[in-house]
């Protein structure tokens, strides 16, 4: 990012290649829908190299990275005013391939991820984006506390206290589901 600083806008597409990814993870789990969180990508890039000189030499640039997502999110969500839509086919959570489960196994595990998928898309949005930069994004708490800009005794609460509402969710959800 120094280098982007410095006029070297090649350095973006390095970085773009580097985090395109993760960042669309990061708002496939926030909203569940990939055109957006393809868009709100494209977005973030855009949002860093007309705040470049913003970032800080030696600090540390997932956490502005990050700041500069969550700040595009919230804006867009605030535009939009959009609900989550369930994830279908394109759900944020993957399933891993393998030969060996059996049928019933296969459809259990689809079961259970579509319950955590709903059980989070039911979080409130600042539980969830807790959850999503710790557990999918797997910043460490640090980071975390600079980009929502707080102490990090106060980011492992928060995750402590998502954890246990997404557990609440999918408990319920699981106990409807067997009704």
């Amino acid at each position: 990012m120094e280098r982007v600083r410095q006029g070297e806008l090649a350095g973006l597409a390095a970085l773009f290649e580097r985090h395109h990814r993760p960042l669309f993870q990061y708002f496939n789990h926030l909203c569940g829908n990939p055109d957006l969180s393809r868009d709100l990508v494209q977005e973030v890039f855009f949002r860093m190299l007309k705040y470049k000189d913003s970032f800080q030499a030696g600090g540390s640039f997932p956490a502005w990275m990050y700041q500069i997502a969550r700040h595009t999110h919230v804006d867009t969500m605030r535009k939009r005013r959009f609900e989550v839509i369930p994830g279908g086919a394109d759900s944020p959570f993957p399933e891993p391939a393998s030969r060996e489960e059996s049928a019933d196994d296969r459809l259990s595990r689809r079961q259970q991820t579509e319950l955590l998928r709903r059980a989070l898309n039911r979080l409130p949005p600042e539980k969830r984006e807790v959850l999503v930069l710790s557990r999918f994004q797997n910043l460490r708490y640090e980071q975390i506390a600079e980009i929502l800009d707080c102490e990090v005794g106060t980011v492992k609460v928060r995750v402590f206290r998502a954890v246990r509402a997404l557990g609440e969710i999918y408990s319920e959800l699981a106990r409807q589901r067997a009704c």
